[in-house]
């Protein structure tokens, strides 16, 4: 029979069949390093943050501070908009992260006006030979999700992204499924053709956890990227570097880094001078403070330490908060002549400048 659910009751948690999902029970793997039986706690979550981001440089040349962002978000549990033009290696990034992590599953979906929610959460359908719905699981049931050109999917499709980037479950038919872990959603967005798309809404975009772009590469890189492909793809040659229980452990040992009072109360005073700027419209929203906070830590963990200092802070201030913030159309024009660059730069500043470091 098909699934049902009962107006106000809560919705059954079902884990999907075949799918890696969170579970205490599943034997842990070992991180694929001869050494790291050797490593002390917090000297193995940021040994694997190291070789997952040398294992990803391996196929995109010249982008470690993007490679970084990424290892980053992931190891903060969070998801990255891509604000880049077609063929800056987005897709590779994405196959080069799920290779490098043992048992990790990657999937991509090419967003379209036609793409409806089911198309990306999966349906129920039914199935002759036991005479019931049996759920199908949709690609969004994957460890490394790429979601190319985000804002051509329609607005209700989109909307449906919304439950698995925030709680990392998705509900269908009043069934809710838990998705694999780690879960890391990539999104991509052509900021330059705007012909038949749909603008994110502000709650979709406050649900990414940073926003960056990869860019083209430099003249070297770009030489190197023609000569690594000269005699096959240089994903072919990407091996498992990590294991997912290490990913686990290096999601857990960025919350154990230390954030003195003082910079804490300087992140909530940044977020908040973000709300009275006048170039700012809407600034950004609790969940903003948040995400500023769990990056820092994250950053600081892949750097090595287990405390956070004040450039951790001042670096990411633009990835993790200016797409949380509407600008004024007067400064959205400003920066339209001036470049984006430019005028992000500017708005750090009159952050830092409204809200300075204490002490």
């Amino acid at each position: 029979m098909s699934e049902s659910k009962t107006p106000g009751a809560p919705a059954a948690v079902e884990p999907v069949t075949g799918v890696q999902a969170p579970d205490s029970t599943r034997p842990a793997l070992e991180p694929v390093d001869a050494h790291a039986s050797n490593d002390t706690p917090r000297e193995e979550p940021v040994e694997t943050g190291k070789r997952l981001a040398a294992s990803i440089e391996s196929v995109i040349r010249g982008k470690s501070a993007e490679v970084r962002l990424v290892v980053c978000a992931l190891a903060a549990r969070g998801h990255v908009l891509f604000d880049d033009v077609p063929g800056t290696a987005k897709t590779i990034l994405s196959r080069a992260i799920a290779q490098s992590i043992d048992g990790a599953a990657a999937t991509r979906i090419q967003c379209t006006p036609d793409l409806q929610p089911a198309d990306v959460t999966g349906s129920s359908v039914y199935s002759q030979k036991t005479r019931e719905f049996e759920f199908r699981p949709g690609p969004i049931f994957t460890n490394i999700l790429l979601l190319d050109e985000v804002n051509r999917a329609t607005p209700k499709t989109q909307a449906a992204l919304l439950e698995a980037m925030a709680e990392h479950q998705v509900t269908v038919d009043g069934v809710t499924r838990p998705l694999p872990q780690p879960f890391l959603l990539l999104a991509t967005e052509n900021p330059v053709e705007y012909e038949g798309t749909f603008l994110l809404p502000e709650a979709e975009l406050d649900r990414f956890f940073l926003r960056t772009s990869l860019g083209y590469p430099g003249v070297d890189d770009e030489l190197e990227i023609v000569r690594d492909q000269r005699h096959g793809h240089p994903l072919d040659s990407v091996v498992p570097v990590v294991s997912l229980s290490a990913i686990e452990r290096l999601q857990i040992a960025t919350e154990t880094i230390h954030v003195n009072d003082m910079l804490q109360e300087w992140i909530i005073r940044i977020v908040r001078a973000t709300r009275t700027l006048d170039i700012v419209e809407l600034g950004a929203s609790v969940r903003g403070s948040i995400a500023l906070e769990r990056a820092v830590r994250a950053w600081a963990l892949l750097d090595g330490r287990d405390y956070v200092v004040p450039a951790d802070v001042e670096r990411l201030l633009v990835p993790v908060l200016a797409h949380r913030v509407l600008f004024t159309a007067s400064f959205a024009s400003d920066a339209r002549r001036r470049g984006r660059a430019i005028s992000l730069r500017d708005f750090a500043e009159r952050c830092l400048d409204a809200a300075p470091l204490r002490g």
